[in-house]
């Protein structure tokens, strides 16, 4: 396959995808809740919450500029056939798996945190193999695209959605939910890999009696 055709497959396949899981899910959301999920940006500017944020806008960017750059430049180049096969596949499986865990989610999906804002703790299903499914399957989702896409555009993408998750992660989410649920969540995250199984376990500490 050439460089140009597998850039024009993972165009079509990641607006598609970001269409299911930002469009439609979003459009979902506000049908069940009234509010379409959106949080944005947490934290002040320049902290490292900030930056989570900022790098995550910047990776949605990058990737979607990537296949584009690609089909404005000369694609005539052949890629070796297993690069954009498993590239498709790995890119498939990632989005099918973002959108699964938004369905787990079900009312308590959000894209940042209000921290005056309350939701169920989702424990089961894909939450009960690792705690922040939805990010793992963004990951993987962009890793397809580098195979389909191997450039440095596509590249950065993906390392500005690695930073970006792991800030969001460890310095907003999971503070938020150690106040919000207290020693529920303490002994989850005790037990449940944070992005892959039985990796980022947290240690147990005490906490107040919130459920």
């Amino acid at each position: 396959m050439t460089r140009g055709a597998a850039a024009l497959v993972a165009l079509v396949l990641y607006v598609a995808g970001c269409a299911v899981v930002f469009g439609w899910r979003s459009w979902r959301q506000r049908r069940q809740t009234g509010a379409a999920g959106f949080r944005g940006i947490s934290g002040t500017p320049g902290s490292a919450g900030w930056w989570g944020g900022v790098l995550f806008v910047a990776a949605v960017i990058l990737a979607a500029a990537a296949p584009m750059l690609e089909l404005l430049a000369d694609g005539t180049s052949a890629l070796p056939l297993w690069m954009p096969v498993v590239g498709l596949v790995v890119t498939v499986a990632g989005f099918a798996g973002v959108l699964l865990s938004q369905v787990t989610m079900g009312r308590s999906w959000r894209i940042g945190v209000d921290a005056g804002e309350r939701t169920d703790l989702v424990t089961t299903g894909v939450f009960a193999v690792v705690r922040n499914p939805v990010f793992t399957a963004m990951v993987l989702a962009l890793s397809g695209l580098v195979l389909l896409v191997p450039s440095l555009a596509s590249l950065l993408a993906l390392a500005a959605l690695i930073t970006a998750v792991q800030l969001q992660v460890r310095i907003v989410e999971e503070p938020y939910l150690r106040t919000m649920h207290g020693r529920h969540y303490t002994e989850y995250a005790a037990h449940v890999g944070r992005f892959v199984p039985a990796v980022g376990r947290l240690r147990p500490q005490p906490v107040g009696d919130a459920a």
